[in-house]
């Protein structure tokens, strides 16, 4: 795909993000209906549902031929990253969108044949939406967004799952410890938006494909290391501890978690 077709696309999703964000918004002063997925920790609503409902449908008319893999099951079975593959999360921290109505996003991640294009993660109630991938850079809200301060693990704070905080997984409590101080926000997307501003040096949590398809392109642009807690790459079709930090605070996880 040309650069051309590229920003016109990249464009194009924008607008449809835009245009779901006011959806999200008008639904949010209605009544929700609430469902546990797996737990009573594990939300889903009918804005999850009707959103993701909208994106796919607005993501066929711009890519008719993709394929799009949704956590609520709305797009396709996808087994394969061949072809276009469009990775929706149409609300990425649904206990903080019950709950607080806040510190929450909606992100997208576009793949061709497997190789990071396109991504976003739009903070809706802030209306900070990130946006592009290796081709065009990355902006916030149109602008173009620097490359973070490669900082090491000491010298910034860290993003931090509350699950594996509390249980200690991967040497968690270490690598708080280390850092200038745990933070944790209950979302991927908007702790993944911090470590792309630069407000935090790493983000690690147990993540699922739409919690870090997007967050994977905006990252690996801004010359930021994705990769798995042992440092292999990520899988795109699985899930698994996924590690979003600057070179030298990844350096510094790996060696604490191994």
């Amino acid at each position: 795909m040309g650069n051309k077709a590229l920003q016109q696309l990249n464009d194009a999703v924008q607008v449809v993000l835009q245009r779901a964000r006011q959806q999200v918004l008008a639904q949010m002063g209605t009544q929700l209906t609430v469902a546990e997925k797996t737990s009573r920790k594990d939300l889903v609503t009918n804005v999850d549902k009707s959103n993701e409902h909208f994106l796919v449908h607005e993501l066929r008319r711009l890519d008719p031929q993709a394929k799009i893999l949704g956590e609520e099951g709305l797009g396709d079975t996808v087994t394969s990253m061949s072809g276009h593959v469009w990775i929706v999360d149409p609300i990425d921290g649904t206990m903080n969108f019950v709950h607080q109505r806040n510190h929450f996003a909606m992100m997208i991640g576009y793949y061709i044949d497997g190789v990071p294009t396109l991504g976003y993660i739009y903070d809706v109630m802030a209306d900070r939406l990130f946006a592009g991938g290796p081709d065009l850079g990355v902006t916030v809200n149109g602008n173009p967004l620097p490359a973070p301060a490669d900082l090491d693990l000491a010298d910034g704070l860290f993003g931090a799952s509350g699950p594996l905080l509390i249980h200690d997984r991967y040497q968690m409590q270490a690598i708080a410890h280390a850092s200038l101080g745990p933070r944790i926000m209950g979302s991927a997307g908007i702790q993944i938006s911090q470590v792309l501003a630069g407000e935090l040096v790493g983000y690690l949590s147990y993540l699922r494909p739409w919690d870090f398809a997007a967050g994977r392109v905006l990252a690996e642009t801004l010359g930021l290391a994705v990769s798995q807690v042992d440092g292999e790459p990520v899988n795109m079709l699985s899930s698994g501890a996924v590690l979003i930090a600057t070179k030298s605070a990844q350096r510094a996880i790996l060696t604490i978690v191994r």
